[in-house]
């Protein structure tokens, strides 16, 4: 490939991103990468927000360009980058999420038993490598923070890093709710090293005390919905009903894609074949798959299928205290007169779940916050009464999905 290669792509949310080194050009371009057009970053956010149906790949592209823009800004401040770690820590970011399967986390647990999307990421970035004559070898350091500069991991990977700071600017620009809209350009200028960790200068407290404050409402209005939780649970429970139909040998449920081995044939093994059946899914197989069930002869599968394809969701109900057992018990006992299921079938039309969402884990990777007298100090030890009182504290709701 050319070296002096360029390629300009206008993105909607920061305009121009410039892509000009040939290592990028062939992770881009490379199938496994392109996939990622095919899945949905907020999976069934779409279903209460119409316009955020922007993808992993704009997501990807996005967290590249805040990378490059990282960079330069810490290499001003005469922080040592060489070009070697600059392009590993930018392909690097380009592959954070290439472990993503259909509908992103909605499906995480429940497609693919057994296997993170992290490990999934890092695995396909060692085939890559191979395939690329071991030209992301230093990135996988770098990724697997097994590398002697931690604050490339922790642009990567930490509680301030380009992925956050693009996918709260990206979901919010895309769904319109603009309590997620952060100052992703002040973080960026305020950062800095110290002592090979990652920080801020204390110029930015308040910007990263918004950004902190933005991703907990933006968990709350747009990633736990009740509506886009409702949708998920729907989609967690059509895939749990087909997959105990195919253990009772059902032969129906055919989709002609590796989504029909992944509900009976896997075993657990991610081995280069089967990894390779995983990343020819994408949000298209389970969709295909759920309207071709639509028709099933199985009662509840076909009914969740249509519900979900007609936006007919769960009744989802949230509130701070446990709910009443008697309360569930109604509940079960409307849905089994009324659909004529058993017992044992009710999990399928009214359930109960608990959702949390912590604003900041200081057990995780710290925000430092670097003054200019050299002290450092973690964001949550600042005296700052929003910060100190409400930083940490996990906000966690229980909620009944019921199908009426």
């Amino acid at each position: 490939m050319n070296v002096t290669a360029r390629k300009i792509i206008n993105d909607p949310v920061y305009g121009f991103i410039t892509i000009n080194q040939p290592l990028i050009f062939s992770i881009i371009s490379h199938p496994y990468y392109q996939r990622l057009r095919r899945i949905q970053q907020t999976a069934m956010g779409q279903l209460v927000y119409p316009g955020a149906v922007h993808t992993r790949l704009h997501h990807s592209l996005g967290a590249y360009h805040l990378m490059s823009c990282a960079v330069a800004e810490l290499r001003s401040k005469n922080i040592e980058i060489t070009r070697e770690e600059e392009l590993a820590v930018k392909a690097a970011i380009l592959l954070h999420d290439i472990g993503h399967g259909p509908f992103s986390h909605a499906l995480e647990h429940t497609l693919v038993q057994g296997v993170h999307h992290e490990q999934l990421s890092l695995k396909i970035m060692h085939v890559m490598n191979e395939e690329l004559n071991g030209q992301l070898s230093l990135a996988i350091r770098i990724f697997t923070n097994d590398y002697h500069k931690p604050f490339l991991h922790q642009l990567i990977s930490g509680q301030l890093d380009v992925d956050r700071m693009d996918y709260l600017t990206r979901d919010s620009f895309y769904s319109g709710v603009s309590e997620g809209v952060i100052g992703y350009d002040r973080i960026l200028k305020m950062l800095t090293v110290h002592e090979g960790d990652l920080m801020v200068e204390e110029k930015a407290i308040y910007s990263v005390e918004k950004f902190l404050v933005a991703r907990r409402q933006m968990y709350w209005q747009v990633y736990l919905h009740k509506t886009v939780l409702a949708a998920e649970k729907m989609l967690v429970k059509i895939l749990t009903r087909a997959r105990e139909l195919h253990t009772r040998g059902e032969k129906q449920l055919d989709t002609q894609s590796a989504l029909d081995f992944f509900l009976g044939g896997f075993d657990g093994n991610m081995n280069i074949e089967n990894l390779e059946k995983f990343c020819s899914l994408d949000d298209h197989d389970v969709m295909h798959a759920i309207k071709r069930w639509s028709g099933h002869t199985d009662p509840i599968l076909s009914l969740l299928c249509r519900r979900f394809l007609n936006r007919q969701l769960y009744k989802c109900k949230i509130q701070a205290a446990p709910f009443d057992p008697a309360f569930i018990a109604e509940k079960e006992n409307e849905v089994i007169k009324k659909f004529n299921i058993t017992a044992a079938e009710v999990h399928y039309f009214s359930f109960t779940g608990e959702a949390s969402n912590t604003l900041y884990q200081t057990r995780d990777e710290k925000i430092n916050i670097l003054f200019r007298n050299g002290e450092v100090k973690d964001i949550s030890e600042i005296d700052n009464a929003l910060i100190h009182q409400n930083l940490s504290a996990p906000v966690k709701k229980n909620y009944i999905c019921t199908l009426t």
